[in-house]
């Protein structure tokens, strides 16, 4: 404990010669407390109800040597320790030194009030990291790192986002700021060149009639924050995220050649496959977006490539509730594909999505497959029941 100083041991000694152990152990919770050392406070008041017990006071663990007959009371003060350290962070502003505290109560209510009073820009970090990767306010964590620390770390912190129930919340803010920040861009850039802010601030309306916008070094938005906003939106399930995704497409593909930075298949034009892509999800020329990228399915070389654009296509058409065409790009362009590495589902799961127990029976014989064979027959005698029961 460095920051005691002599002056403070000397009242020790001072409280000791009159008062003995009590006064001793008084004396220092008062000096700790002074001091913001709520943690010492906390690692004190332990050590003063081990001397009242007549426990030894150099223990290996908080609870050793603590008789049986008085663990729950002992335990109770433990936790009433605890929340009075917590406590006393929390009041002081110090996050990363409360939230231990409360971890071990069990309770992240209080930390998350907390967290939800800071403002998102200039956070400390560990404000951030107990909100972020402890969980206890993921999202507001987010919105703190992209407000204190920028883009760039926002996106590097959603390819590792810790808290998969609350990713998607979390894409929303990303997408969000960009669209913000790309849409500010544009109708500064046009109210300077055309005298008055456009009235429409949509994207469609921006980018309308202004080829002028996009020249050889043009660009509105970093080009690799835009690209990682696809790749995320792609996989989202929220149709918000895909409008504004949409947009980002939309805008790229008018940019310069040095920003039409090439992908791999089925995405080799990033922006321009990723607007077909999100157009459908949208039920914007879904007809149009499932020949795009079954075009690419069967153009692509395989021994280049392999077989990821199928994939892709087989989950896509799943998203756009085709079972059935899914299970036709799959024996088309998957049957001896090994089950390891795909990444989408296989063809017996793809038979019981759509529900077509017939051909699962099939396939179910053609591989051997006695399990799944007998599966797709209970199925098939459960379904008219189930349907039954359901209208």
């Amino acid at each position: 404990m460095d920051f005691v100083t002599d002056d403070q041991f000397s009242r020790l000694d001072e409280a000791l010669a009159l008062g003995g152990a009590p006064a001793a152990f008084s004396a220092l919770v008062d000096q700790l407390r002074a001091a913001g050392q709520h943690s010492h406070v906390f690692e004190t008041r332990l050590m003063q109800r081990r001397h009242e017990w007549g426990l030894p006071l150099a223990a290996e663990s908080t609870s050793a040597n603590v008789p049986a007959e008085r663990r729950a009371e002992w335990d109770a003060f433990v936790m009433e320790s605890a929340r009075e350290a917590g406590e006393a962070y929390l009041a002081a502003g110090n996050l990363g030194r409360a939230w231990p505290y409360f971890r071990a109560l069990g309770e992240s209510g209080p930390v998350r009030e907390a967290i939800e009073k800071l403002p998102a820009s200039g956070a400390p970090d560990d404000a951030i990291e107990v909100a972020l990767y402890e969980r206890v306010h993921p999202v507001k964590g987010y919105e703190m790192i992209l407000a204190t620390h920028g883009s760039c770390r926002a996106i590097t912190c959603m390819d590792q986002y810790p808290d998969p129930d609350s990713r998607e919340a979390a894409l929303d803010v990303l997408t969000r700021s960009l669209h913000e920040e790309l849409t500010a861009n544009l109708v500064r850039t046009i109210e300077k060149q055309e005298g008055n802010a456009p009235a429409d601030r949509s994207m469609p309306a921006l980018l309308a009639g202004r080829d002028w916008l996009f020249g050889e070094y043009d660009y509105y938005i970093d080009t690799s924050h835009l690209l990682s906003a696809l790749r995320f939106a792609v996989e989202s399930t929220t149709p918000a995220v895909w409008r504004r995704a949409l947009d980002f497409a939309e805008y790229g593909k008018k940019l310069g050649t040095m920003f039409q930075y090439p992908g791999e298949p089925p995405f080799a034009r990033p922006c321009h496959d990723n607007a077909m892509f999100l157009r459908g999800l949208l039920g914007i020329d879904t007809d149009a977006s499932v020949a795009h990228f079954r075009h690419i399915a069967e153009t692509v070389d395989p021994e280049r490539v392999g077989s990821y654009p199928a994939q892709v296509l087989v989950r896509y058409l799943l998203r756009l509730q085709r079972p059935q065409e899914a299970i036709e790009v799959f024996e088309q362009h998957l049957r001896d594909a090994d089950p390891q590495y795909l990444s989408c589902p296989n063809l017996t799961q793809l038979c019981q999505i759509a529900g077509d127990y017939e051909r699962l029976r099939n396939v179910a014989r053609e591989r051997n497959d006695v399990l799944s064979y007998l599966a797709g027959h209970l199925l098939a005698v459960k379904q008219p029941s189930s349907s039954a029961s359901g209208a």
